[in-house]
């Protein structure tokens, strides 16, 4: 009754079933994991920001590479800002998505070193081969306080253009590339900017990154799943629907018995 199952057709149609069944539940536990790594981000994310502030050089020196555990530390530091090397860097978004720049403003501290300070966002103004009106941060000596950020790279960013463009204005922000066109020790990585605010309201700060949304990715692997489960069940449910055809197709083929003779 069941030797239609070494039938090329569902020879195949098995093949396939054995098929997606392992790979249904690898990704199902690939969604998983991206749960559980969305999970410990957020956490380690909302750590940083809930803690006190410590001193910038207290995290990060010279040639640091901010790490993963490092990042969105709320530091400060003390000193002046050196707006006669201030650059910013192009196509960043604000909140409502309009393209524009990011301020980087170096800051002096009392020991000669300097932490790089995205003071915010800024409209393009103007012409994009200008230098766009930035306005003025704070004269004098001040504390700031920021969340500590690692380096910018091409890598994670996709940019790969970094040549030909216009003065004071960069692509990725990179304490090193700084260093070397400051001449002076460049802490490790930047801070974004929290405290204090601009009384004018610009630069516009920089939000908070988001930390509260799970995403759906549990769901995705729960209805991963469920597909590998679906699997099996639809190959025995055609498999006895196939059965059924074939009993009821023979039936209707057999011959009638003829009556007996009297």
């Amino acid at each position: 009754m069941y030797r239609f199952l070494l039938s090329r057709q569902w020879v195949i149609l098995t093949l396939i079933a054995l098929v997606l069944i392992p790979t249904m539940i690898e990704l199902g536990f690939w969604q998983l994991h991206r749960h559980e790594d969305r999970v410990a981000q957020n956490a380690q994310i909302s750590e940083a920001l809930d803690a006190e502030p410590v001193p910038a050089e207290r995290l990060t020196s010279p040639g640091h590479a901010v790490s993963h555990d490092e990042r969105y530390r709320r530091v400060s530091a003390k000193g002046t800002y050196d707006t006669e090397h201030e650059v910013v860097v192009r196509r960043r978004t604000n909140s409502d998505d309009e393209i524009g720049f990011h301020v980087l403003t170096p800051f002096v501290l009392d020991d000669g070193k300097v932490l790089l300070v995205n003071r915010g966002w800024i409209p393009a103004n103007g012409p994009q081969t200008a230098f766009p009106k930035v306005p003025p941060a704070p004269k004098g000596e001040l504390t700031v306080t920021g969340r500590l950020m690692a380096d910018e790279t091409s890598a994670k960013s996709g940019i790969k253009d970094l040549q030909g463009l216009p003065d004071r204005q960069i692509m990725l922000i990179s304490s090193g590339q700084q260093a070397h066109s400051l001449g002076k020790q460049v802490l490790g990585g930047y801070i974004e900017l929290t405290a204090p605010e601009p009384a004018s309201g610009t630069p516009q700060p920089i939000g908070e990154p988001e930390h509260g949304d799970i995403g759906p990715h549990m769901a995705y692997a729960v209805q991963w799943w469920l597909f590998c489960a679906g699997v099996p069940i639809g190959w025995v449910i055609l498999v006895r629907r196939e059965v059924r055809d074939r009993a009821a197709a023979a039936d209707e083929s057999a011959p009638e018995a003829t009556p007996a003779a009297v």
